[in-house]
């Protein structure tokens, strides 16, 4: 039998009802997801390597990220993967880059650059994406290599060469089994910071060394850039990669 409510008991319910809603909305509040990463990609990786592309890979290198909500974004996507609404709300954006830099369209580089230096959001180059228009933009150098791009399969002995670094933060020195070697000097402004260093051994045994891990502070914004990554290889996938990358993030955004 249903026992009827007066005024004061449904009042008294309201209010423990809106307390207890309240008290979640506060909670989900506490949990909920402060900052954003996109992972942006070109979408020209071979599909026997990286079946959903690298981008994918990456992010979910940092899916173990704290308060971070971590999507990816593709030259192919709407808007070349960033409306104006989705770059207003990322806080870090990685890009890889490698055949099809020209193909971005200025006016997304300018708005790229326009977020790292008068908005403060992280910006993180890997790889090719040495030639992105939007890294070059932003540093206001050509970003190559004058040593040129040899793709050999060298080993590379990655070096923490600053290890009180954020970025690297439990980072030991590692071997990436594969790679595509490039050489210094490298067409950049003077970093502020010299995260990693590497020594390639080629395949007739010589040795080559080459800067991994640059970092520079642009107007308001921070910049990394991460040598190793080259599509031929399952770089991405190694622990020690996607380590330096979620340090990496989280160091871009400016933030602790």
């Amino acid at each position: 039998m249903n026992t009827p409510m007066n005024r004061r008991t449904l009042i008294a319910a309201g209010v423990a009802t809106a307390g207890a809603l309240l008290l979640k909305n506060e909670a989900e509040a506490e949990k909920g997801v402060v900052r954003r990463v996109v992972v942006w990609s070109e979408g020209t990786a071979p599909k026997k390597i990286y079946p959903d592309d690298v981008n994918t890979v990456i992010a979910e290198g940092l899916k173990s990220l704290k308060g971070w909500e971590v999507s990816t974004a593709s030259l192919n996507d709407p808007d070349q993967g960033l409306s104006v609404e989705t770059l207003n709300k990322t806080d870090v954006l990685i890009w890889w880059g490698h055949q099809r830099h020209g193909d971005v369209k200025d006016e997304l580089v300018q708005r790229i650059a326009h977020r790292v230096k008068e908005e403060g959001m992280g910006f993180i180059a890997t790889h090719s994406a040495h030639y992105a228009k939007a890294l070059q933009t932003i540093l206001g150098t050509n970003c190559g290599w004058k040593g040129g791009y040899i793709e050999d399969g060298s080993k590379l002995d990655l070096i923490v060469k600053s290890p009180k670094h954020p970025i690297a933060k439990g980072v030991k020195d590692f071997v990436v089994p594969h790679t595509e070697r490039y050489g210094d000097p490298f067409e950049c402004p003077t970093p502020e910071a010299f995260v990693f260093d590497g020594l390639y051994t080629l395949p007739d045994g010589t040795k080559q060394h080459a800067q991994q891990g640059l970092t520079w502070t642009v107007g308001k914004g921070r910049v990394f850039y991460f040598q190793p990554g080259h599509e031929s290889y399952p770089i991405y996938f190694q622990p020690e990669i996607q380590k330096i990358f979620r340090n990496g993030v989280v160091w871009a955004s400016g933030k602790k």
